[in-house]
């Protein structure tokens, strides 16, 4: 029986015709990606609404499935909530490990293809194939080679946007999701756009939509109309250039290969933008134990520890802070991230996007020495590697990711003395 049988679903589909000159770039952006990960495990749970995320009360939602999204679900909303829109839903523990280990095959075939890529999280990147036109074909062709080999290889889906810019190529993607692609011409870029609403734009929030629909503009299109100088007046003079060259679908922006190894991070990119310390707090703690885990898997520790904040308009500020030793341990990067937030002014702004980054990066084969002299924190290096070994055998459910926090001294608390609690249960 073929991969394609026991998966119970067809593979990628070929994407609309459409001219693809002058478009290099490609924005890949996985389906789903934990929730298909967690299905290649599960095949008896496709189609039903799954969730993966925290299982206690204070659970985040990592990933939901698009039957599950249906419902109202969506990531990094509280599993408690989740769980009143889709009491059908079922609920998995994470599993970065496994993700991370999929993640890495996937970016694998991306690089076969083109050595000019640019991750952005673990299941997505910007490619430019300018290069590999004469080894692989046209750039919609190579979209497609791509999403047959994530598919044939891994067992899950991609969706694949191609245009003359990231920005147009990272719209394209969205729109053609789940397991599509779609190629905006370089001279159908302007039709593409005007049809969008506002809200589409690279850098509008809440807040800039607002204020935009208050001066009778809802759709890119109508924005574009607007002269510079009047967005320059309302907007300021960074926020009115920025929207009305994308407007125009002019994004200057390079693909920039990452280097192997430099740094180790994760964020998230809230649907609706928070501005509760609480919540800020329980995603930080996601995000570290994330990077904890990734930094431990590839044998790594780092000495600086930074936070990414930004808001509904788009201003983005990054904090950091070196340690006196690297650092491999969820719960240091955790604590460190959110006294960079507390101390950044930014604790009551509301927030579409935080990061959390580990760089500076050491082999960890020195971390036991250097910890050696504080007893408590080779008790945490330890309980967590452990953590680590219990939860690549059986799933991010058999050990409470809460105990990275709420046992011992210094753990952060929210501002009225509780525990911040545990993003994923």
């Amino acid at each position: 029986m073929s991969r394609k049988q026991q998966l119970h679903r067809p593979g990628p589909q070929p994407g609309p015709p459409g001219d693809d000159t002058g478009c290099s770039i490609l924005h890949v952006d996985m389906d789903a990606f934990f929730v298909s990960v967690e299905l290649l495990d599960r095949p008896d749970l496709r189609g039903h609404p799954v969730v993966v995320g925290g299982l206690g009360g204070r659970g985040v939602v990592s990933a939901a499935s698009y039957e599950a999204r249906e419902y109202g679900v969506h990531s990094a909303m509280p599993m408690s909530r989740a769980r009143r829109l889709c009491p059908r839903a079922v609920v998995l523990p994470p599993r970065h490990e496994r993700y991370t280990a999929v993640s890495r095959a996937v970016f694998e075939i991306f690089r076969s293809m083109t050595p000019q890529v640019e991750p952005l999280s673990v299941d997505e990147a910007f490619l430019d194939v300018a290069g590999a036109r004469k080894l692989y074909g046209r750039p919609a062709e190579i979209a497609r080679l791509i999403r047959e080999k994530v598919f044939e290889q891994q067992g899950v889906t991609c969706s694949v946007g191609v245009a003359p810019t990231k920005f147009v190529a990272k719209l394209a993607s969205t729109r053609c999701k789940p397991d599509g692609l779609l190629v905006v011409p370089a001279d159908g870029v302007e039709e593409f756009l005007h049809a969008l609403p506002v809200a589409a734009l690279w850098g509008v929030g809440e807040r800039t939509e607002q204020q935009l629909n208050r001066l009778g503009l809802r759709t890119v299109g109508r924005l574009a109309q607007v002269p510079l100088t009047t967005l320059q007046r309302e907007l300021g003079n960074a926020l009115g250039s920025h929207l009305h060259e994308l407007a125009w679908g002019r994004d200057p922006r390079p693909v920039v290969p990452e280097s192997v190894d430099k740094s180790i991070g994760a964020e998230e990119t809230f649907d609706t933008d928070i501005d509760d310390p609480d919540e800020i707090r329980r995603e930080l703690l996601r995000l570290a134990e994330r990077v904890g885990a990734r930094l431990r898997a590839g044998g790594h520790a780092g000495r600086t520890v930074s936070v990414k904040l930004r808001d509904g308009d788009f201003k983005t500020i990054t904090r950091a802070r070196t340690l006196r030793e690297p650092t491999d341990l969820a719960r240091v990067i955790y604590v460190t991230a959110c006294e960079l937030y507390e101390a950044s002014g930014w604790d009551r702004v509301r927030l579409r996007l935080v990061g959390v980054r580990v760089e500076n990066l050491t082999s960890a084969d020195d971390v036991p020495r250097q910890l050696a002299l504080d007893e408590p924190e080779t008790g945490w290096r330890e309980a967590e590697r452990v953590i680590d070994q219990v939860t690549s055998r059986f799933g991010r459910g058999a050990v409470r990711p809460a105990a990275l926090v709420r046992r011992g001294p210094g753990r952060p608390a929210g501002r009225d003395g509780r525990d911040s609690g545990d993003g994923r249960g």
